[in-house]
């Protein structure tokens, strides 16, 4: 989990979105979407920056992000928990932990997908995200999924980090 390293080092704020940017720019799918597959599970993310919602000259940037995971594997599993880990152009890093995803707990059947949108507001024009969910197997086997790095570009921000 080369994402973890980069959040875990003391790297210099510049050094840590150049490197996350490297990462996500080999996790990109064709479509442009960040994507991500762990055991067969697939999240995948799109994002954009809401203009409209946000206030620059406060210091208030928000982005929506549309999240779908797709279940490739041939057992049934269900989203437990979530984590988050935002960090901001500056470096600043918020770490969110929760049930469920937009108050669900979703079961994926073998082919099947669950699709949420949700947002964030940062307090600077650009930052990324990453995380992961808590996953469990109807045999409750417990296990944790990737949600690939993805980042928060807006036009206020000189030069973006994605």
């Amino acid at each position: 989990m080369i994402y973890k390293m980069i959040l875990s080092k003391p790297w210099p704020n510049w050094v840590r979105l150049k490197l996350a940017r490297a990462v996500r720019e080999q996790a990109r799918d064709k479509s442009g979407m960040q994507k991500a597959v762990t055991r067969d599970i697939s999240v995948s993310v799109e994002t954009r920056f809401l203009d409209s919602d946000s206030d620059p000259d406060e210091a208030y940037f928000v982005w929506a992000y549309r999240i779908t995971i797709e279940n490739m594997g041939h057992e049934t599993v269900q989203l437990l928990t979530r984590h988050w880990q935002i960090t901001d152009a500056q470096g600043r890093l918020q770490e969110v932990r929760g049930e469920g995803v937009v108050g669900e707990q979703p079961t994926l059947k073998p082919g099947g997908t669950f699709t949420y949108s949700s947002g964030t507001p940062l307090s600077t024009a650009s930052g990324f995200m990453l995380g992961s969910y808590g996953m469990v197997t109807q045999e409750g086997e417990c296990f944790d999924i990737e949600v690939p790095a993805f980042s928060l570009d807006s036009p206020h921000e000189c030069g973006n980090i994605n």
